[in-house]
């Protein structure tokens, strides 16, 4: 009798749960309409820090000592940039072109700032706050400061793994079922009903995706967005920026093929939509990659293809390398600068460091996903540029619009050694200042 009272509460639970899950968040998302639950949510998260925040203040001057140190975006200060020779003039004791002892100093100077104040390396690890915000993903134990503050934390880690943490992956087990079931049957309608209700079948899961990860994001300049038959490009943070552009937009992927849950999503959404899907040994071919995007925007009837230059995701401070490959086709293309809060999650994937379901668990158990989108006007490669030059042009207005650092370094970097060719570039320059630029030349 017991048993069978509890299991009907059980059932009841599940039944309201379910019930207020539909009503309160997929039936919004189907509809593309917000009744505010996001929004409030942010401002009492922002609330709650501020608290936090002033209770570690509190704490310091009643202990009489620093707990935390400020956030800080680079460690050296360096003057404007100067060439090698006459960083070398200086160092010197005198003007001659042979090798002095002296030379050696500027070499171990620069690799001990290279070292200490890398470029690369800090795009490729967790951005630090200015604030707490209640993670533990912080170099700075904040949770055992004081017993209020201990409380708090605690409390943050039962709602966000007990409640939000299950509410999440439902949500996001629901819009993957969805779009795996609704596109193929998309597929086998008229193609001018296909075409309309493909729009509204992606619109309606990827909302709900953005609901999973409680993603609150503002659009920017929305007469800009991409058109049909050109090249949209972003700045790349993470594998949901894909969920973020296209919450606000159809878009064809482009993109290796992959095997187990990628895999099945690849195959149902390129029954509905053309997406570019290469196998790895085709990926490889630039000169074929080229040709399927340049048949793809030629066409006019085709959504705007979505790329990420940078090949590799960064870490939300800066903008690196892009590959020349997407700006050699030939069309119009659509900058997009993205920008993470990262107060309320660390939205960066360290692909060398976590897997792809540890990354998505590590989001969804963070309190929120913030972001703004910005669309920049579109930009066309001019009458005397190269594809190089033009993906820096690119590059550069992206980055100024995102308040991202904009760096000539190759995301490959990440897990490659560095090429000889910039050792080389960096022995020329020594190579003149022994010899002089004339004999340098000739040897």
């Amino acid at each position: 009798m017991d048993s069978s009272i509890s299991a009907g509460c059980v059932g009841i639970a599940a039944t309201l749960w379910w019930t207020l899950l539909l009503i309160l968040i997929i039936v919004p998302a189907v509809f593309g309409v917000s009744i505010g639950i996001r929004s409030f949510y942010m401002r009492t998260l922002l609330q709650i820090f501020k608290w936090a925040t002033l209770r570690i203040k509190i704490e310091e001057k009643e202990k009489n000592e620093k707990i935390y140190k400020p956030y800080s975006n680079g460690i050296i200060v360096k003057e404007a940039p100067v060439s090698l020779q006459q960083e070398m003039r200086e160092l010197r004791s005198s003007a001659s072109s042979e090798f002095e002892m002296a030379d050696i100093l500027y070499f171990c100077r620069s690799g001990a700032e290279s070292i200490v104040d890398d470029e690369v390396t800090k795009c490729f690890s967790a951005q630090e706050l200015e604030s707490w915000n209640l993670l533990t993903r912080t170099n700075h134990n904040f949770r055992h400061i004081s017993l209020r503050l201990t409380v708090l934390w605690a409390l943050g880690v039962l709602f966000r793994y007990a409640v939000m943490l299950p509410l999440r992956v439902a949500l996001a087990i629901t819009g993957i079922i969805l779009l795996i079931v609704l596109t193929p049957l998309v597929a086998f309608l008229p193609e001018a009903l296909c075409s309309r209700l493909n729009g509204k079948v992606h619109f309606m899961c990827y909302r709900i995706f953005v609901r999973a990860l409680t993603a609150i994001i503002t659009y920017h300049n929305k007469e800009n967005k991409p058109k049909n038959g050109g090249i949209c490009v972003a700045n790349h943070t993470t594998p949901i920026d894909i969920i973020i552009l296209a919450n606000d937009g159809c878009y064809s992927l482009v993109g290796q093929v992959h095997g187990g849950l990628m895999g099945i999503l690849q195959r149902a959404i390129v029954r509905a939509s053309p997406h570019i899907w290469f196998e790895r040994s085709e990926a490889k071919d630039r000169h074929l990659v080229a040709k399927r995007l340049g048949d793809h925007v030629a066409d006019q009837s085709k959504l705007p293809i979505l790329i990420f230059p940078e090949g590799t995701c960064v870490n939300n401070t800066s903008v690196m390398m892009f590959k020349k490959g997407s700006f050699e086709v030939g069309c119009t293309v659509y900058p997009v600068a993205i920008k993470y809060d990262p107060r309320f999650g660390d939205a960066f994937w360290n692909s060398s460091k976590y897997g792809i379901v540890n990354y998505l668990l590590r989001m969804m158990s963070s309190w929120a996903i913030v972001c703004s989108v910005w669309y920049l006007p579109p930009m066309n490669r001019e009458e005397e540029e190269n594809a190089v030059q033009f993906a820096n042009r690119v590059k550069s207005a992206i980055a100024a619009q995102g308040g991202l650092v904009d760096l000539v370094w190759d995301g490959g970097l990440k897990r490659a050694k560095v090429k000889d060719d910039f050792k080389k570039e960096q022995q020329k320059l020594y190579s003149k200042v022994l010899v002089g630029d004339k004999q340098a030349h000739e040897g």
